[in-house]
């Protein structure tokens, strides 16, 4: 059996929280555990690892259990680079402070 490498504090408070929203929207939902596992076809045991929060099952799985639930949108926008704070001022930092004319088209104007 591979055993998975530690993961990082903040990281399995989100896949917990992940597996608990997945769960709670379910049970909202008043879809029992069989057909939901029907539905996202996975087993039982799959799902119950999904609810938990389980680091150990696929991103795909999390993904067809999320479209069951209709939460797909949420998922395409978990990277969306127009909510990149980090990435956005980095890249706001690299900007050249000031634009100059090229040296040729600058001299024949002259």
């Amino acid at each position: 059996m591979r055993k998975t490498p530690p993961l990082p504090l903040p990281v399995k408070r989100a896949l917990t929280k992940l597996g608990d929203d997945i769960r709670s929207a379910r049970l909202r939902r008043r879809i029992p555990t069989t057909v939901m596992a029907q539905r996202a076809f996975v087993t039982r045991m799959t799902l119950s690892k999904v609810e938990r929060g389980d680091p150990t099952v696929s991103l795909g799985i999390y993904a067809v259990v999320l479209f069951v639930l209709g939460l797909t949108t949420r998922l395409a926008e978990l990277a969306d680079a127009r909510a990149d704070d980090v990435g956005l001022q980095l890249e706001e930092e690299r900007l050249p402070k000031r634009i100059r004319a090229s040296g040729t088209s600058a001299r024949s104007r002259k």
